[in-house]
């Protein structure tokens, strides 16, 4: 690639216009990891953190996040999502957070999938840290992009 999409020839940050393009079903997966310590993932699981139910407010966090990426993200596009899911996977020394995205548009959906997983796990650093002073978020990315004929 010669050329940068986000930037004009006199090297000034740009939107793409993707107003030509078709208006294609796309989807996304991306996961990423809180590291906990053990007795963390027990209050977690009991839902006894001093703030309360720490995963029903990150997945209700994660799809507000999704929502509000193209005023997060500079340059991105607003989508209009059909769907978006954050699920949380409690292992023994953490949480492993997937969120899913769908939309029929013009650009796909793959930072909004990202921009969810990573507000998730904030959210979950924010409600553990008065317990847990070496938590670590890690492996945010992306699992799958899918394009597909719209309905």
């Amino acid at each position: 690639m010669d050329e940068f999409s986000h930037i004009d020839a006199e090297g000034t940050a740009r939107m793409v216009d993707v107003g030509e393009k078709p208006v294609v079903r796309r989807a996304a997966r991306a996961a990423g990891r809180i590291s906990l310590s053990p007795g963390t993932v027990d209050l977690l699981r009991r839902k006894a953190l001093p703030k309360g139910d720490a995963l029903n407010t990150a997945r209700i966090a994660g799809i507000m996040a999704a929502k509000r990426t193209p005023e997060l993200i500079p340059l991105c596009h607003g989508i209009a999502l059909s769907h978006v899911d954050v699920e949380f996977e409690v292992e023994e020394d953490g949480v492993v957070i997937e969120a899913t995205t769908q939309a029929s548009d013009r650009t796909g959906v793959e930072m909004e999938a990202l921009t969810a997983v990573s507000v998730a796990a904030l959210t979950l650093y924010d409600m553990c840290k008065a317990v847990d002073k070496n938590m670590r978020i890690e492996g945010v990315r992306l699992l799958e992009k899918i394009k597909s004929p719209a309905e």
